[in-house]
């Protein structure tokens, strides 16, 4: 025979979190005094958690001002650029003030595990619905950050031209010639071609000039390069000759410029006694120190760049005129010279029109297309 079962009913877990009414029920029966020293000792747990989250946020706010100020001067002695400077500034400080509010809630005693995922779990879904406008941001960081170009550039990019007229995070504004105003998305201007024609401060002129078969080619090239040599905003020889002949002139053009006038120089003298009679304080040890550290590394890099410029030949750019082709109806010169970035369309305009007009006086001329038609009779 087989033994008899008798079912045994599952035995049933107690919970381990107590519900509101079992709780209201223990304090009914616990007795006064009891109840008493719980309701002190939370009391007072609460009490000394709640003052030590104020030390901590107080203590974390002076914290956060001051790593706050030290970025800022970082950022300010690296030459960052505003908007990006006062967007990151921002950025620091809201994520710094997070996590002390995070800090101060959990030394209250309340759970943060849930806010973080909370946060996170939002943060995930902004950052799918919003990737194009993040990628617009994320080129405006690298452009802000890597300087591609700057406001003032002439700048052809995505199908437009223009002068770059404001840098944004999200988008970069440029004004066109008939004064239009395009809004570029950074995104594309971080991953695409940039054509910046004014980050070098020389560029080179091209001219094509068509003359007659039966002219000089040689009687056309002198007066070319006379017109050329005469012009003083191009480069004769040398670019870095030309650089120093121009800082040279600025630099007497400032000097008149503070000499110019006895009464000028009468005002400016009580000025700079009143200026030498205040003492000035003396800096300390440390800043001396730091100042002459750094002088003697700016001495020591422009004493480096001196060195690779004297190793690096110099490039002759003096303009020349040479036949570039032998057209059907003229013979093509091909005209080149050297100026600054800021004379360019200038040079190439009023010298575009000094040819026009100069070389028909040399006995030159400018021949049009034509095509002779033989007719034969049968």
């Amino acid at each position: 025979m087989k033994p008899l079962q008798i079912p045994v009913a599952p035995a049933q877990i107690p919970d381990s979190i107590p519900s509101v009414k079992q709780e209201v029920a223990m304090l009914k029966s616990m007795p006064l005094d009891d109840l008493l020293d719980k309701f002190i000792s939370s009391v007072t747990t609460f009490a000394i958690n709640l003052a030590i989250a104020i030390v901590v946020f107080y203590a974390g706010k002076f914290v956060i001002k001051k790593l706050y100020n030290l970025l800022s001067v970082i950022l300010h002695r690296r030459n960052v650029d505003r908007s990006l400077t006062s967007f990151v500034l921002s950025m620091v400080k809201m994520l710094l003030f997070f996590i002390l509010i995070v800090t101060v809630i959990g030394i209250l005693g309340i759970e943060t595990s849930s806010f973080i995922a909370l946060f996170a779990s939002a943060g995930v879904a902004i950052g799918m619905a919003l990737s194009g406008t993040l990628q617009n941001f994320a080129g405006g960081v690298l452009i802000l950050l890597l300087k591609p170009y700057k406001v003032g550039d002439y700048i052809e990019a995505q199908g437009f031209a223009g002068t770059v007229k404001e840098i944004q995070i999200f988008h970069t504004i440029i004004t066109t010639y008939d004064n239009k105003a395009i809004i570029i998305p950074n995104g594309g201007l971080s991953t695409g071609s940039v054509n910046n024609w004014s980050r070098e401060d020389y560029r080179r002129v091209d001219w094509s000039v068509g003359i007659s078969y039966g002219d000089n080619v040689e009687d056309a090239r002198k007066r070319i390069l006379e017109l050329l040599e005469a012009d003083p905003r191009v480069v004769k020889r040398y670019i870095e000759e030309d650089r120093l002949q121009r800082a040279g002139e600025q630099e007497r053009r400032r000097r008149a410029a503070m000499g110019e006038g006895d009464n000028m120089a009468d005002e400016r003298r009580p000025r700079q006694q009143n200026a030498e009679s205040i003492p000035v304080p003396e800096l300390p040890w440390y800043r001396r120190m730091f100042m002459s550290r750094k002088k003697k590394a700016e001495q020591k890099e422009s004493d480096r760049v001196i060195r690779l410029r004297r190793r690096v030949p110099r490039v002759e750019r003096r303009p020349v005129v040479v036949v570039d082709q032998l057209a059907d109806s003229a013979v093509l010169l091909k005209v080149r010279a050297w100026t600054r970035t800021e004379f360019y369309w200038d040079v190439y305009y009023q010298v575009n029109e000094q040819i026009y007009n100069e070389l028909p006086k040399a006995g030159i001329s400018f021949p049009f297309p034509q095509m002779d038609v033989h007719l034969s009779r049968q």
